[in-house]
């Protein structure tokens, strides 16, 4: 019946316009985008060779992963238009003998640039057009907006270029740090891998909850198969495709069984980077993971992780707007204890300093926020007290529980980076909190504006208070644990060499920033602002007990800082994004004293280690 009514041109041209090439290329023009970057009449005799080949089976036939198969399929078919007279056979031989040129461009939102953002777009919209029914003009006609269908016009705020900076800056790091992660933890050096610091029992639990809430489990449940028929396909190998930093394609062909395969993604290191402007709250770039296809838990907004010593600035911050500190104000680095019954402590809290000494000196708010020194911070929160602290906090657009106790001043509570990074934009943006947005404009397709942001702010902090934070924060680079920002006599260190991506970066401009490193080095944190871009980074495994064994490795100005000097280097080499290099503004007036050189402090040498492992041992 099909060929009573079309040509055989026209039912092949049907077919081809159909099929599924992979990677979503849907059809023969979608497929030569993809694979050659070119429309269909732009295609070489060669290129054009390996598309058809690839209709025999494209999932067999894939000429990313099984690039010699495909070159054979690819020759097979010149051969035969040589056969039938398409190509004299001088071409044929000339053309069999070049390579596969494939200019890889996928085109799916699992894949490309920006696939965090785009999935968060995409709910971002869904919720918007459930809150705002489609005008209704004939008879007939749906009430619903269709985000695929209806022409909808969305201004985003995220700049390409600097979102391709950060992704390309995740990249570089996070393949590095995972390869010493999986170079300490073989089954020979962590017979638990990838877990420390658990008990067997913890690990059954921790693989029990993923087996029971994966896809397999799921899908054969529903198939109607029994639990111990389940349990046992997880111990069956199996062939796959997982996620490898190796492989051009970041994913490989493998055997191993489903246990195995969870295992293995337990090992790989997670990732959230957010870089918004803090004047406008407009973001630039947001790095929810490393993959999207492989890991789709969003980091910049679905998780949180405990913040570590990133929250100590909070406590500065009251200390300084309620008693009317300054950065050169003294307090002395000596065990302080904060009695049972104050504050709301049901029992005594006297915090360690990081390696469980004290200097006995006294040490600025400057130089003891820059090295994370806990004595320091626990005074703080005891002169303050924890409600202003957590009042702050608040309106810095960090709602969520917080519990009024001191022991929230060494980072306890639990935040995602884009509540960090619009917190931290009000230290830059002289004392003004801008809600983080991502979404500025909506139209139909007539250029009717459906939606249009208004931004939502609110006055947090006084000017002198704000710059009095930005001076302390610049201390942590200058003298502190983001030091290795500027210096370059490491360069030879092993730890450097193997997972500090980018170094030396020998910034010379202001940077204000704080590291950040919870228990047992299961997060990394570093917030970095310079005048007009205030970025967030964090790393970690999804399971807390995935870290490195020690602090050298794991602390945050070795994990997440390298993100942060690797992206601003990029973006520094591109002056058309007018990121600033010049001094955060200064207050006319400011009554707050920031000159400390009349202030005698004892000075020690640093290893440039970051003063927070013991932040959380209280």
């Amino acid at each position: 019946r099909l060929e009573r009514n079309y040509t055989k041109q026209e039912i092949i041209a049907m077919y081809m316009n159909i099929y599924d090439f992979g990677y979503n290329a849907d059809g023969i023009r979608s497929a030569s985008r993809i694979y050659f970057g070119k429309e269909p009449g732009d295609l070489k005799t060669e290129e054009s060779a390996v598309l058809v080949g690839m209709l025999k089976n494209s999932s067999l036939y894939n000429p990313i992963r099984r690039e010699e198969l495909v070159l054979g399929r690819r020759n097979t078919v010149l051969s035969q238009m040589e056969k039938y007279g398409y190509i004299t056979e001088g071409e044929k031989d000339s053309l069999q003998q070049l390579k596969m040129d494939i200019n890889f461009s996928p085109e799916s939102h699992r894949e490309g640039l920006a696939t965090y953002f785009r999935m968060y777009l995409q709910g971002y919209l869904n919720d918007w057009i459930k809150k705002n029914p489609k005008p209704v003009t004939q008879e007939g006609e749906r009430d619903t907006w269709n985000i695929y269908l209806d022409g909808l016009k969305v201004y985003t705020t995220i700049d390409s270029r600097m979102q391709k900076n950060a992704e390309e800056a995740v990249s570089e790091h996070m393949k590095n740090l995972q390869a010493e992660f999986f170079n300490q933890n073989t089954p020979e050096r962590n017979p638990t891998t990838p877990f420390l610091d658990l008990e067997r029992e913890e690990i059954n639990r921790i693989m029990e909850r993923a087996m029971k809430t994966s896809e397999r489990w799921r899908k054969m449940k529903a198939a109607g198969k029994t639990e111990e028929e389940i349990r046992q396909s997880f111990k069956e190998k199996t062939e796959m495709t997982v996620f490898d930093w190796n492989s051009e394609t970041q994913e490989k062909d493998t055997v191993m069984t489903p246990l195995d395969s969870i295992r293995y993604y337990k090992t790989i290191l997670r990732t959230a980077m957010m870089s918004m402007e803090p004047q406008t709250g407009h973001v630039k770039a947001w790095v929810g993971g490393i993959n999207y296809k492989h890991f789709q838990y969003d980091n910049v907004i679905q998780g949180a992780r405990q913040a570590g010593s990133t929250f100590k600035p909070f406590v500065y911050a009251a200390a300084i707007d309620q008693l009317r500190m300054s950065p050169c104000d003294e307090l002395p680095d000596s065990q302080y204890c904060i009695e049972a019954g104050k504050h709301g402590n049901p029992e005594p809290w006297c915090p360690n300093n990081s390696d469980g000494r004290y200097s006995g000196n006294m040490y600025t708010l400057k130089h003891s926020l820059a090295n994370s020194v806990n004595s320091v911070t626990a005074q703080l929160i005891d002169q303050v007290g924890p409600k202003p602290v957590v009042s702050i906090v608040r309106n810095l657009g960090l709602t969520r529980e917080i519990p009024e106790v001191p022991s929230i001043a060494l980072g306890t509570p639990d935040f995602n980076v884009y509540e960090m990074v619009g917190a931290y934009g009000t230290f830059a943006n002289q004392g003004v909190y801008v809600k983080p947005v991502m979404v500025t404009r909506i139209e139909d397709k007539n250029g009717t504006v459906l939606y249009e942001y208004v931004p939502e702010t609110k006055d947090v902090l006084s000017k002198e208070v704000s710059y009095a934070m930005i001076n302390l924060l610049e201390g942590v680079t200058e003298g502190g644990s983001g030091t290795r920002l500027r210096h370059s006599f490491a360069k030879d260190q092993d730890v450097y060499k193997e997972i500090i991506t980018g170094y030396p970066y020998e910034f010379t401009n202001p940077i204000a920033g704080k590291t950040g490193t919870t228990q047992n080095h299961s997060d990394g944190w570093f917030m970095g602002m310079v005048p007009n871009l205030v970025t967030g980074v964090w790393v970690g495994g999804e399971e807390r007990a995935t870290h490195f064994k020690t602090i050298y490795y794991g602390q945050g100005a070795s994990m997440a800082l390298p993100i942060w000097g690797l992206y601003m280097k990029k973006n520094y080499a591109n002056p058309d994004l007018g990121v600033s290099n010049e001094e955060f503004a200064a207050p006319e007036n400011m009554s707050i004293n920031l000159d400390c050189t009349k202030t005698v402090e004892t000075k020690e040498e640093t290893d440039d280690l970051e003063d927070d492992l013991g932040d959380l041992d209280f």
